[in-house]
């Protein structure tokens, strides 16, 4: 996967290329006007054809819970593949807004060749490609994992295979949802596993594409704001006079005043599209929790569910953690003006410190709607709540 994204490499975006051309891949990212844009708009909308047969096929099944609540955990969160798809598209300049502030900031950066600069834009450039590799593996697992379920069913028990044949039993399947014509034998099943298959690769992409230019972006931020205190710290060295001194103190002023700006776009965004999917996320995990622990599970869907919702925690933790991150060093980074040497300054310098320190106590949080932000707390938050929700179906 690493050598993979090696390929990936964009010189005029270091730090967003792999994510940009997996964004471009599955027709988020439209740098052109064109065919392809057009036909990628035409399969995000045939998509939402398909996520509106799953809750047909939802409401057909709705008298047994077990087949309820997969096709629940799996529409759900096809529901939000498709918001983040079609919400990049509709917000596309905002997005190219966020990309071209990243592009030429760090370009801008590199240029001055500040061996302290290097380190931190190199940090957190690293740290980005760990996650990506990481993240997309775990995307990868799962859509192969679900793609492989009908098999690893029909081979896992003899005794089900014998069902299928005596037609006690339908073919596993890979997704749920209505179709016009007879999907359980023949050419019908068939066409119905391709066509799962290719939604499957479908959404994953969209999720692992979408999910890591986020979060790489967050640890832009973070890595933008640790880089902002040090500059703090060296406020007075290597000065000769009181104009250099009020020339960093105004650099450092617009630099957070970049960032935070350039937050609150991700942020508009983000946040609604967060807000539905901690909701969705929430029940999510409590339905495949109580998949897991059903008694008419088998050992293949039991790893089929543990894998998927391994892949949902890992989700949801990610934006919180690295939001958190952005927020934890958001609140330090003015301590870099109070570790400088204004102590040594006259009174008028003392003065712009002091209102550089103001500007730095703007604090930059990522939100899930206008009801909470994300954050670890918030995390837990939200698996308590999902123990709940589980705990009372577990007793019915």
């Amino acid at each position: 996967m690493s050598s993979l994204l090696n390929r990936f490499e964009d010189p005029e975006n270091p730090l967003l290329g792999p994510t940009l051309w997996g964004l471009q891949t599955w027709g988020m990212w439209q740098p052109k006007p064109g065919l392809a844009k057009n036909l990628y708009n035409l399969l995000h909308f045939l998509i939402i054809f398909f996520i509106i047969s799953q809750y047909v096929e939802l409401w057909i099944i709705r008298e047994n819970l077990e087949m309820a609540l997969r096709n629940l955990s799996i529409t759900m969160l096809s529901s939000v593949c498709v918001i983040k798809a079609g919400t990049f598209v509709f917000w596309q300049k905002n997005w190219r807004d966020i990309v071209d502030f990243v592009r030429h900031f760090e370009s801008y950066q590199r240029r001055k060749k500040d061996d302290i600069t290097q380190n931190f834009l190199d940090d957190y450039k690293r740290y980005s490609r760990k996650v990506t590799v990481c993240y997309w593996s775990l995307v990868a697992a799962t859509v192969f994992t679900v793609v492989l379920t009908p098999l690893a069913s029909f081979m896992s028990s003899a005794e089900y295979r014998m069902q299928i044949r005596n037609g006690t039993k339908p073919y596993p399947e890979i997704l749920s949802s209505w179709t016009p014509f007879d999907r359980t034998r023949g050419i019908g099943y068939i066409l119905s596993l391709v066509m799962h298959a290719l939604i499957c690769v479908y959404g994953g992409g969209i999720v692992a594409n979408y999910d890591t230019n986020v979060v790489v972006l967050m640890s832009f931020f973070t890595g933008q704001l640790g880089l902002l205190r040090a500059k703090c710290e060296r406020l007075f060295e290597n000065i000769n006079s009181y104009s250099d001194a009020v020339k960093n103190v105004r650099e450092c002023h617009k630099h957070h005043d970049l960032l935070v700006r350039y937050a609150k776009i991700l942020d508009s965004v983000l946040s609604p599209v967060l807000f539905v999917y901690v909701i969705i996320c929430s029940l999510m995990i409590c339905a495949s929790a109580t998949q897991l622990t059903s008694e008419g599970t088998t050992a293949m869907q039991q790893v089929w569910i543990a894998e998927y919702l391994a892949a949902l925690i890992a989700q949801l933790f990610l934006y919180c953690w690295h939001s958190n991150q952005v927020y934890y060093m958001s609140l330090v980074v003015d301590t870099g003006v109070y570790q400088s040497g204004w102590w040594s300054q006259e009174v008028r310098m003392r003065r712009c410190v002091l209102l550089l320190a103001g500007q730095l106590n703007r604090n930059i949080i990522f939100s899930a709607g206008p009801f909470t932000k994300l954050s670890v707390p918030t995390f837990v938050t939200i698996l308590k709540g999902s123990y709940s929700y589980y705990t009372i179906l577990s007793k019915k």
